[in-house]
């Protein structure tokens, strides 16, 4: 048996034309969502990260706004920024881009952002109403893994759901989303014991430890659902946390790296772009 490849890249190709006829039919009603996205500093795979997500912005018809700062921006400067971006009616989403130099407080920074614009999802109040089961902006990735999940016919009601990793950006709230659709969810981490013992009874493993090739086929049951959200660089070359090759001879669904949860992140940061201009103008 070889597992089914779920490519990110095509459903976020899909997805991503469905929003662009979305954003059609707003600015023909006077509505064009807008997200600034906020770069401190030069870091290459930051860089790298916002010029994508600029790109898939304009793609679809938003208004995309890139704001660099240099490194020696102070903490005062940035939430002074963030403060006239929160009053900025054209400002539907505000993401600023992490990690942060090591002089400014992450988690100042994540509080200081308007609720109704933290299309990232991690402000408290958005993790509070996730916590909660109500309706809010769920992080990207884990956002993306759910549509992937779902849009694959995956049902994940009733399922042993083993998550790898408990970041707060990944594994914390794709197992309380799961959760949340009544999967049974277990986390491990870097302090748990006997991996294997664990993964080897899940149905579904989402895999987020950022440690390439973590995950064999030997950790796994047969037929299991295995999401890789690693991204790990080995000898020049994107890889995830799961040995895809060994991996994929056992289980009944994976994803690869690259082209697989990655596009799925952008997709739905524009997702919760559009949506916050709909509630903005009382849409939904």
């Amino acid at each position: 048996m070889t597992a089914t490849v779920i490519y990110g890249k095509d459903l976020a190709a899909e997805l991503r034309n469905e929003m662009k006829e979305e954003v059609t039919r707003l600015k023909e009603n006077g509505i064009t969502p807008g997200l600034t996205v906020i770069l401190i500093g030069e870091d290459p795979a930051s860089l790298s990260y916002v010029r994508g997500k600029q790109k898939a912005s304009e793609k679809v018809g938003m208004e995309s706004d890139l704001i660099e700062l240099p490194e020696s921006t102070s903490q005062a400067e940035l939430l002074s920024l963030i403060s006239e971006l929160n009053n900025d009616d054209k400002v539907n989403g505000i993401l600023v881009q992490l990690p942060l130099p090591d002089h400014i407080e992450e988690q100042e920074i994540i509080e200081a952002i308007e609720p109704s614009k933290d299309v990232d999802g991690f402000h408290p109040v958005s993790v509070g109403r996730l916590m909660t089961g109500q309706d809010t902006f769920f992080p990207c990735t884990p956002y993306g893994i759910m549509v992937m999940l779902e849009k694959a016919k995956i049902d994940v009601a009733g399922k042993h759901v083993v998550v790898i990793g408990r970041s707060n950006l990944v594994g914390k709230p794709v197992g309380q989303l799961l959760l949340n659709e009544n999967a049974t969810v277990t986390y491990c981490h870097s302090k748990t014991r006997e991996l294997v013992y664990h993964t080897k009874q899940a149905d579904i493993v989402i895999v987020a430890a950022g440690k390439a090739g973590l995950i064999t086929d030997e950790h796994i049951k047969e037929e299991a659902v295995v999401i890789d959200v690693g991204v790990n660089r080995v000898d020049g070359k994107l890889t995830g946390d799961v040995d895809f090759d060994s991996v994929k001879q056992k289980a009944s669904y994976i994803t690869p790296v690259p082209k697989g949860v990655g596009p799925m992140t952008i997709t739905m940061l524009l997702y919760n772009t559009i949506k916050a201009a709909k509630k903005t103008h009382g849409l939904i």
